[in-house]
């Protein structure tokens, strides 16, 4: 039996929509805020709530979270029609003014209970390496450039002072 929709995990937690609102006001990007939800879809599997098939699947149940849930994040121009089709619906989704509507009971138990057999190692440490090491694989350096670019831009003269910091500590260690 389904009690609580958030215990679940089919709705994000209070302090995951918190946390991402405050991103979005301090000016950081949609998919920074989309990260939050990314991060408590990662918990959750940890916590043993459910399972996924692979890394790739855990971070889609986060993002299409985010999307349901407000956050600006377009559906991606490239990728297969399928996954591009259901971002934008969430994205409309989360995007339309709010009206009430009850979920459907049995597909939320359906869709939690195959969760549920899926394996747990999606969101170990050595499997979220793996994805990111990947999927940085697979950018341009020309396009890994631009998101620094990007970043240093959002992060403030404190944050920045900081990296900055780190990065000389690095270079002294690694020379």
């Amino acid at each position: 039996m389904m009690q609580n929709p958030v215990a679940e995990g089919l709705m994000p937690e209070r302090a995951t929509m918190r946390r991402a609102k405050q991103k979005l006001r301090r000016g950081r990007s949609a998919s920074t805020a989309a990260g939050e939800f990314v991060r408590e879809e990662m918990d959750h599997i940890r916590d043993g709530k459910h399972g996924a098939r692979s890394t790739k699947q855990a971070i889609a149940i986060g993002l299409s979270k985010a999307r349901r849930a407000g956050v600006p994040l377009r559906p991606p121009r490239r990728g297969k029609p399928a996954t591009q089709r259901s971002a934008a619906r969430a994205y409309a989704i989360g995007q339309a003014p709010r009206k009430p509507r009850a979920p459907s009971k049995a597909r939320s138990m359906a869709a939690t209970r195959a969760l549920r057999r899926e394996p747990h190692s999606a969101a170990s440490p050595r499997a979220l390496a793996t994805q990111a090491h990947e999927a940085a694989g697979q950018r341009t350096g020309t396009a890994r450039k631009a998101s620094a670019r990007k970043a240093v831009r959002t992060k403030g003269p404190a944050l920045r002072k900081a990296a900055a910091r780190k990065a000389a500590a690095t270079r002294k260690r690694t020379a």
